[in-house]
């Protein structure tokens, strides 16, 4: 029998991702995923969740190794974003940095702060990858709504 860890291991490779990709579409650390995969350590239940969903695979599969592998799914891209996602993610975000940015430099009244200090730019860098990985979510999500005519399969 598999322990959790290689169910982890098997459903990552199964759905074509690299570790960096998952901790860029998570913010788990790849540290963090490599012990949970070489079982030094076990993830939460959020996380085990999160990683469930990104990987198409059953909870009760990844805990127990019984049941189905794969959730079903009407849309076979419902877990990876196809390259004009990437690209239309890429054009929003730098659109959002400009309007940060541009907010930012008009004057110092309309600086961008957070609990009435201005923010750093480490903070706003993190902010920018908190969006960009919401935004990949809701991207992800709403890919099911996209009618069939449209879909590229």
């Amino acid at each position: 029998m598999s322990t959790l860890g290689e169910r982890l291991k098997i459903a990552r490779q199964k759905c074509g991702l690299k570790q960096i990709q998952v901790k860029e579409r998570t913010n788990i650390n790849n540290k963090t995923l490599s012990g949970y995969e070489n079982d030094v350590s076990e993830p939460d239940t959020n996380t085990l969740a999160i990683l469930a969903e990104l990987y198409g695979v059953s909870h009760k599969w990844l805990l127990t190794g019984t049941g189905e592998m794969s959730i079903k799914s009407n849309n076979k891209n419902s877990t990876s974003l196809t390259e004009k996602d990437e690209r239309d993610i890429g054009k929003r975000m730098a659109k959002i940095r400009a309007d940060l940015i541009e907010g930012i430099s008009d004057d110092d009244n309309t600086a961008l702060s957070f609990m009435g200090e201005p923010m750093s730019e480490e903070a706003i860098e993190s902010l920018l990858e908190a969006l960009e990985h919401a935004e990949r979510l809701a991207t992800l999500a709403n890919k099911k709504y996209i009618p069939k005519k449209y879909r590229k399969e």
